[in-house]
C-alpha cells in the first residue's frame, strides 16, 4: 500500500495532507473522531504504482554476506518458548543478497506434507527502486533450508501477496499490480514452479483464503479488499469454486471494511474481519458462500468493539500501518470449538497507547464478542506493539506474535519480536517472551519509509510458523521462525544431561536411561495435559511406546537428586 503521485500540482497537494495527516495521527491524544475526519486522506496508503523504472539487483546479484540464522537456548530448557530463525529471500547458496529488500511477507504450509513450506512477499531487486516483484520461496524440509528461484513473472510490477493452499497440497499465491487487478498462480510441486495466473477481479488491499473442509464448498477460495481502491464497480469481494481455475465477477459485501483477513469455520461458514467507518471492528459472516454459483448471502454486520482502532503513518512505520486485523477459528474438537477470535494491533481509545496487542472472542458464531482483552503484559502506555499477527493450532492453542518497543532505550523505534500463547480459549495469555534481538525499523527501506503492512503465521501442533521482516542485516529481508511454545506447570531442569532419551524425533517408540533407576515420569503435550504417567524404581534402562498424535511433548523426570525436562517430537 503506497502513495502514488500523478502530477506535480498533485504531489504537493497530497504531500500536504500526508503531512498533516501524519503529524495528528502520530499524536496520541488525536481523537478517533479526528480521525474518521481524515478518512479520505487514507487513500495516500493504497496507492499502487510503477513509480520507479525496473531495476535488476545492485551488484547483479553477485555480492552476498552470510545469511541470517539463530536458534534459541530456550530450546534446551523447554519452559520457555524456544525460537529457530532463518532468512528466506536468499541466493542458491543461503548467502544474504547485498542491495535488495523484501518485506510483507506471507506464508502457506502443506496439508499432507509440513516440512513442505512457502512464502511469498514483496520483492525489490534494488533498494533504490520501489518497483517490486512477487517474490517466492520454498522449504521441503521443514525450514531447515530454503530455496529462493526468483520472481513470479519478472519485470512485471506486483505486490501485496497473499498465499493459501488446498487439502490437495496445492499452493495459491494472489498478488496486486498496480491498476488494483489480482492474478492468482497456482503451484501443484510444492512452490517450486507457478502457472500462468488467473484474473482474479481485486483491489487493495486484498485478502484471500481457502476452505478447506470436507463440505460442499472445500476448495472454494475466497477474496475481498477494499472497496474504495476495487478494479471493479462497486465490488469488492469475488470466490472461486473451480479450485483457481477462474473466479467470478465481484461482488458487493454489507460493509465496507477494510485492512483486514477472512477465516473459514468448521462447518464452511465465512467469516471477515476489517476496520470499519467507526472505532469497531466490523464482522462479515456467510453461510452460504461455500455452494457454488450460489447468490451469496451476508448476515447483518456485527460492529466489534475492541478499546481501540487500527492506525497507520505512525513514525515507527510512516507510510505504512501498525498491522492488520486477524480473524480465525477453533477447529479443534475441544471445549472451544467453533469459537470466532480477533486479534490486532490497535491504538487505544481508554488510555490514548499508540499500540496493544488486543483480542476478542466469539462463542456464537461471530453473534457477540467478549469485552476486550490485552495480550502484552508490559506496563507501559508508550511502548509500541505493532504488526500482531495471530492463529489457532489444531488443538485449539491461540497463538499472537507482534513487534515490541518496550526494550528500546534509544528512542529509535528499535523492536523485537515478542509472543505469547493461550490455552483456555483467550482468557488468559503466557507470560510475553523476547524471542529476538532487537533491531532498527527504519533502515533499508526500498525507496519507500515503511517496513510492510503485515507479519503471517500459522499454527500446527509443533507450535508455530512465522513468516516476518526486519533489518538483522542492515536491510529489509524476510525470514522463517519456528516458535515451539513452553510447557506450564513444570520445573525447570536441575539433573543436566545425567538422563538421556533416544531416538528423538522418534516414531513413539523411544528410550529412557540413566540415573539411579528410580524416578517418576510425566509426559505432557503442548497445552500442558498429562499424557503419561508411570514410576519406576530399580530399573535404569526403559523402552516406552507411546500412543499419542504427532507434535511436540514434554518429559518431565523426578528422581531423588531432582528433575529434569526433555523435549521429544513424536513423527508418524
Amino acid at each position: 500500500m503506497i502513495k502514488l503521485y500523478r502530477s506535480t500540482s498533485r504531489f504537493t497537494r497530497e504531500a500536504i495532507i500526508l503531512l498533516i495527516t501524519g503529524t495528528l495521527l502520530s499524536n496520541p491524544l488525536f481523537s478517533f473522531a479526528q480521525h474518521v475526519n481524515l478518512h479520505a486522506n487514507r487513500k495516500q496508503m493504497h496507492h499502487e504504482t510503477e513509480d520507479d523504472k525496473y531495476l535488476p539487483n545492485a551488484y547483479n546479484n553477485k555480492k552476498t554476506s552470510p545469511a541470517y540464522q539463530y536458534m534459541s537456548s530456550g530450546a534446551s530448557k523447554f519452559i520457555s518458548s524456544s525460537i529457530y530463525t532463518i532468512q528466506v529471500n536468499v541466493n542458491f547458496s543461503g548467502q544474504n543478497i547485498i542491495g535488495d529488500a523484501a518485506n510483507e511477507p506471507n506464508i502457506a504450509m502443506n496439508p499432507a506434507n509440513h516440512n513442505n513450506i512457502v512464502i511469498g512477499w514483496r520483492q525489490f531487486d534494488n533498494v533504490s527502486s520501489n518497483f517490486r516483484q512477487a517474490g517466492w520461496s520454498y522449504t521441503t524440509n521443514g525450514g531447515t533450508t530454503w530455496t529462493f528461484p526468483g520472481t513470479i513473472e519478472t519485470g512485471i510490477f506486483r505486490s501485496d501477496p497473499v498465499l493459501d493452499f488446498d487439502m490437495s497440497g496445492n499452493f495459491y499465491y494472489n498478488s496486486l499490480k498496480s491498476d488494483f487487478t489480482c492474478k492468482v498462480f497456482k503451484s501443484t510441486n510444492g512452490g517450486a514452479t507457478w502457472n500462468n495466473g488467473v484474473n482474479a477481479e481485486g483491489g487493495d488491499k486484498q485478502w484471500m483464503t481457502i476452505d478447506r473442509t470436507t463440505g460442499v464448498g472445500s476448495g472454494n477460495i475466497y477474496s475481498f479488499w477494499t472497496v474504495y481502491y476495487s478494479s471493479c464497480l462497486s465490488g469488492f469481494f469475488t470466490r472461486s469454486s473451480t479450485q483457481g481455475n477462474s473466479f467470478e465477477n465481484c461482488t458487493a459485501i454489507n460493509d465496507s471494511s477494510y485492512w483486514g483477513t477472512m477465516a473459514i469455520g468448521n462447518n464452511g461458514e465465512l467469516y471477515i474481519v476489517g476496520a470499519g467507518e467507526t472505532s469497531d471492528m466490523v464482522v462479515e459472516k456467510s453461510l452460504n458462500a461455500q455452494i457454488p454459483s450460489s447468490l451469496i448471502n451476508w448476515n447483518p454486520s456485527v460492529h466489534v468493539f475492541m478499546d481501540g482502532y487500527i492506525n497507520y503513518s505512525l513514525p515507527i512505520n510512516p507510510d505504512g500501518l501498525l498491522g492488520q486485523a486477524n480473524i480465525d477459528v477453533d477447529r479443534s474438537n475441544g471445549s472451544g470449538m467453533n469459537n470466532v477470535y480477533i486479534l490486532a494491533s490497535l491504538t487505544r481509545l481508554s488510555n490514548y497507547d499508540n499500540a496493544d496487542i488486543m483480542f476478542v472472542k466469539s462463542t456464537d458464531g461471530g453473534l457477540s464478542w467478549s469485552l476486550p482483552v490485552r495480550v502484552n503484559d508490559d506496563a507501559s502506555t508508550t511502548n509500541i506493539q505493532w504488526m500482531g499477527a495471530m492463529s489457532v493450532a489444531p488443538n485449539g492453542r491461540i497463538d499472537a506474535v507482534w513487534l515490541d518497543t518496550r526494550d528500546d532505550q534509544s528512542g529509535s523505534d528499535y523492536s523485537a519480536l515478542y509472543y505469547s500463547y493461550s490455552i483456555d480459549q483467550g482468557n488468559t495469555w503466557s507470560p510475553n517472551e523476547k524471542l529476538s534481538a532487537s533491531f532498527n525499523p527504519h533502515v533499508g527501506y526500498p525507496n519507500q519509509n515503511k517496513m510492510g503492512d503485515y507479519f503471517d503465521i500459522i499454527s500446527d501442533s509443533t507450535g508455530v510458523h512465522l513468516a516476518w521482516a526486519n533489518t538483522f542485516n542492515g536491510e529489509e529481508d524476510v525470514y522463517y521462525s519456528h516458535i515451539v511454545p513452553g510447557i506450564t506447570g513444570v520445573n525447570k531442569n536441575s539433573l543436566g544431561n545425567i538422563i538421556s532419551i533416544y531416538p528423538n524425533p522418534t516414531s513413539g517408540v523411544f528410550a529412557i536411561a540413566g540415573g539411579n533407576g528410580k524416578y517418576e515420569i510425566e509426559i505432557y503435550n503442548v497445552l500442558g495435559e498429562k499424557v503419561y504417567f508411570e514410576k519406576i524404581i530399580n530399573q535404569k534402562s526403559l523402552i516406552l511406546n507411546l500412543d499419542v498424535p504427532a507434535g511436540i511433548y514434554f518429559i518431565h523426570l523426578q528422581t531423588e537428586q531432582g528433575s529434569i525436562n526433555k523435549k521429544i517430537i513424536i513423527n508418524k
